[in-house]
């Protein structure tokens, strides 16, 4: 069992007074609450509008999210928003976020590869992504991959078995979980269409809420 983090060690003491987005993008570029500020070249803070009725929360940026400091603005971004298109949901209805705010790499020749974030460094950025969820409100959560929903749905959730169901959470008043898009990107060419049909299907559900 992992030790609990004390209040200290995690981001909630760099939480602006009466917090709004901006309030808390500008607070967070600073943040050091895990040692991954240390590798990554910036923070990267959610991106939407404070009035979004859908939030999607992934694992954490990858390589281009880095390097433009915005979420879901690589190849995985990319394809998400395609599949909110076919889904459609208005791309300025959402609100899109990570789990942890800094990307966590190591070096494979020239190319920085994709690190699982550890349960300290979720439990030390938690206090962002619980701000942006009181800022928000937003009518419908989604978590996108196993990082996102074990993280906010508890140790034991399987994405595989409980995907695009309504689960029971205080997060918010409709909470879904499914695939992150990147597992998409790296399953082969006859699993990936499918695969992409069926997140399509799960974003179908979250449309009907709003």
């Amino acid at each position: 069992m992992p030790r609990q983090l004390s209040l200290d060690e995690t981001a909630a003491p760099l939480l602006p007074e009466r917090p709004s987005l901006p309030k808390l993008r500008e607070a967070a570029a600073g943040c050091t609450a895990c040692p991954l500020h240390e590798t990554g070249t910036q923070t990267v803070f959610g991106e939407g509008t404070s009035k979004a009725d859908v939030v999607f929360v992934g694992e954490q940026p990858g390589d281009q999210e880095d390097l433009q400091g915005k979420p879901f603005v690589g190849p995985a971004g990319k394809l998400l928003d395609k599949a909110l298109e076919d889904a459609g949901i208005d791309r300025r209805q959402v609100y899109v976020t990570n789990v942890v705010k800094h990307f966590k790499w190591q070096a494979r020749g020239k190319r920085r590869i994709h690190q699982k974030p550890n349960w300290s460094e979720i439990a030390a950025c938690r206090p962002w992504l619980e701000a942006e969820l009181d800022v928000i409100e937003p009518r419908v959560l989604v978590c996108l991959g196993a990082t996102a929903a074990q993280a906010l749905l508890g140790r034991d959730f399987r994405v595989s078995r409980q995907r695009g169901e309504l689960v029971e959470s205080d997060l918010a008043e409709n909470v879904i979980a499914t695939v992150h898009p990147s597992s998409i990107l790296r399953a082969d060419d006859e699993t990936r269409e499918q695969e992409y049909r069926e997140l399509v299907r799960d974003l179908e559900k979250v449309a009907k809420f709003i």
